[in-house]
């Protein structure tokens, strides 16, 4: 049945493009991708086209960009191409009109072990989390967000003081494994699915915002650390920084544990030489990078070269 497959391939960023390449490494027929329009970005606000449209453009597949999933002249031009399999990697929701639409169905790939970490953001928050085991699923796409038959899942540790950035990559590649060995499945025809588990509280991966990605000092330790490596590289996890003046929004990307036994209140801050440390509720970190505002990221010795710490410094 290979050869009678036609499949759209829906995706965005970088994450979505290891599955796109694969499959077409493999010779299954990619007839069309289906990506996002095409934005202004960074100081120069240059149009900036996405990892995925990258990838068709060099592929030769052709390519839609629609402002709206509704729209009925996106919804005609899909049914010309008589796609039979959509594919969705990290894109939008789907709406019905579009998910329905293939003979053998849309199934999604979801960068957590469903049903947990359903959400925008399911890499940063396992790490968050302090999570010792993550993974990816592909599913059949349904009426709501990330709930439908699950076909495939693959597991991966977590490691202790691994960063959301390195295990983005990881799971990257994995889903693409993923993905192909779910197309290849679906085209035998012996796909088995079974239904998502029902949990009283399932772990949640909602949208990063300003408020859930500020650091919380009178939070443990563990859960200060967690979140700093959690939100590493992007978007970085910040705090206020009050060094004798107004307080300034600064990003922290790197920490370690130190184990000073000095007693202060939560976000108070202690140069000794080169390093800098501050106290949680139970507790030390070395701050290690650290973005200052107007200034790129730095190592924190390199910042002290350049910055007097005052002794009632903190962060807030």
């Amino acid at each position: 049945m290979k050869d009678s497959l036609r499949i759209a391939f829906m995706g965005t960023p970088e994450f979505a493009v290891p599955s796109l390449q694969l499959l077409l490494d493999n010779n299954y027929p990619v007839v069309l991708v289906v990506t996002a329009p095409d934005r202004p970005a960074g100081r120069g606000r240059k149009v900036q086209h996405s990892a995925v449209k990258q990838c068709a453009e060099k592929n030769g597949i052709p390519i839609l960009q629609p402002e709206r999933l509704k729209d009925p002249e996106f919804l005609d031009q899909l049914r010309e191409f008589r796609i039979n399999l959509q594919i969705v990697g990290a894109f939008r929701m789907l709406p019905e009109a579009v998910w329905s639409l293939p003979e053998f169905g849309t199934f999604n790939l979801h960068a957590s072990l469903l049903p947990d970490y359903r959400g925008a953001a399911p890499i940063h928050w396992a790490v968050i989390n302090g999570e010792l085991e993550t993974g990816v699923t592909t599913f059949f796409i349904d009426e709501q967000i990330d709930t439908g038959q699950i076909i495939l899942q693959d597991k991966t540790p977590v490691g202790p003081e691994e960063t959301t950035g390195s295990l983005y990559h990881r799971l990257m590649e994995m889903g693409a494994g993923l993905v192909l060995e779910t197309v290849r499945q679906i085209a035998s025809g012996k796909v088995d699915t079974r239904p998502q588990k029902h949990l009283q509280t399932p772990k949640k991966a909602p949208k990063l915002t300003p408020d859930n990605t500020r650091l919380d000092w009178t939070g443990s330790q563990k859960e200060v650390f967690d979140k700093i490596r959690g939100l590493c590289p992007h978007p970085g996890a910040w705090t206020y920084f009050e060094n004798g003046g107004e307080p300034e929004r600064v990003k922290i990307f790197q920490s370690k544990s130190d184990t000073h036994s000095a007693e202060a209140p939560a976000g108070s801050l202690l140069k000794i030489g080169k390093r800098l440390l501050a106290r949680t509720s139970e507790g030390w970190l070395e701050i290690l990078e650290m973005q200052l505002p107007g200034k790129r990221r730095m190592f924190v010795e390199d910042i002290l070269n350049g910055l007097e710490i005052q002794k009632s410094a903190r962060f807030l």
